[in-house]
């Protein structure tokens, strides 16, 4: 069962580094593609590679369910239930999964062993270090869940699901794999349950920042290759279907008490911290360009005035909406219907900034930049 906790910090193992107040400092004021890669020059300087083995014992910090069970457990995103009882639980193994314990590489059907996912797969660059090493995107998770998800990427399923490997589906925690029918992709996507969706989300952001550089290293596979989200840049890093993806999970599932200890036990293990679980705003900020454009428009969609300095805005449209109005933290501060060709939005309330429209129709969901002066 999931635990409130009034005062999360405390959940920190004592003795901890704590995430320096200054550690951002340097990125103050930038937006854009230039915060992304001064968030790069951040995390890239205190980070310490230790070693693949290591995982198993860094995960006794980072990945202890302390959460949901609190029992000491591996807290694996792809069999945590968080409402009920977990179908299996695991035993951490410091030797490596090598010899005996929970962690291992040899199984043949969910429940029976545990060993390290990597959310973007390691396949696609080739298993080099410190990409196949870092914990800020190399989890633990069932072995039998991990292989079914293979080398897909994560995004939200239709009603075909995917036979695989004999494995049920959806999984004992509701993960699923089968077509997907987020904007802009039609392949085989693999989609966690929601509690988990933003916490994916950030670490594959965090991937992003940590190795903009290294998309076209030699041994990374082409941005062509089937299931491979890269586009084939350095700033965008990912597809835009995919960014889009990730920035919905994260506003929709926001950061977690959860998240916050994990990333500090993360932070004293290899020396360097996930941005985007400290700023969230910084999401927003670093793909700003690809935020505020359409994913699709089908229907003619007008917004004015914008930049706007009153409390209303008129919304035109050939069909109905609902309006999500998001802070830069991903927080949803406001929602309402529009019918369909046109009507006065209210942001009476909203303090002058950037914040960003979901407008969705029967045809599918555009995004807007709205600035308030």
């Amino acid at each position: 069962m999931k635990h409130i906790y009034l005062l999360f910090l405390l959940t920190i193992s004592f003795g901890f580094s704590q995430i320096p107040s200054d550690y951002y400092d340097s990125a103050n004021g930038l937006t854009g593609y230039a915060l992304k890669t001064q968030l790069k020059n951040i995390i890239s300087a205190g980070h310490v590679d230790q070693g693949y083995g290591a995982l198993y014992t860094g995960y006794l910090t980072t990945d202890n369910d302390d959460f949901f069970e609190d029992d000491d457990t591996v807290l694996d995103m792809y069999s945590e239930r968080p409402s009920a009882s977990d179908p299996y639980n695991y035993d951490h193994d410091t030797n490596g999964g090598s010899p005996g314990g929970d962690a291992c590489g040899n199984f043949n059907g969910e429940g029976q062993c545990y060993n390290r996912e990597h959310l973007f797969p390691q396949g696609f660059f080739d298993s080099a270090n410190p990409m196949r090493t870092d914990i800020h995107h190399v989890v633990p998770t069932d072995g039998r869940v991990n292989g079914f998800r293979s080398n897909f990427p994560f995004g939200e399923v239709g009603t075909n699901l995917v036979s695989q490997n004999g494995i049920t589906n959806p999984t004992q925690n509701g993960s699923k794999l089968g077509n997907c029918i987020s904007p802009g992709y039609t392949g085989t996507v693999f989609e966690p349950i929601d509690e988990f969706k933003g916490d994916i989300a950030r670490m594959l952001l965090y991937f992003a920042v940590r190795y903009e550089d290294n998309w076209d290293d030699s041994g990374w596979d082409s941005h062509t290759v089937p299931n491979n989200p890269l586009n084939g840049t350095s700033d965008q890093f990912y597809e835009t279907w995919y960014i889009n993806l990730l920035y919905k999970w994260h506003t929709e599932d926001p950061v977690s008490p959860r998240e916050i200890a994990r990333n500090t036990a993360a932070y004293n293990f290899q020396g360097n911290a996930n941005p985007f679980i400290d700023h969230p705003e910084y999401v927003l900020e670093a793909w700003f360009s690809v935020l505020s454009i359409d994913n699709f428009q089908q229907a003619e969609i007008k917004i004015y005035p914008n930049p706007v300095s009153g409390n209303e805005i008129t919304i035109t449209s050939t069909q109905d909406i609902l309006v999500e109005v998001y802070d830069v933290l991903g927080k949803r501060v406001k929602q309402q219907n529009i019918i369909a060709n046109h009507k006065k939005l209210n942001i009476a309330g909203l303090k002058k900034g950037i914040y960003l429209l979901r407008l969705k129709t029967d045809s599918g969901t555009i995004t807007k930049k709205l600035i308030r002066q």
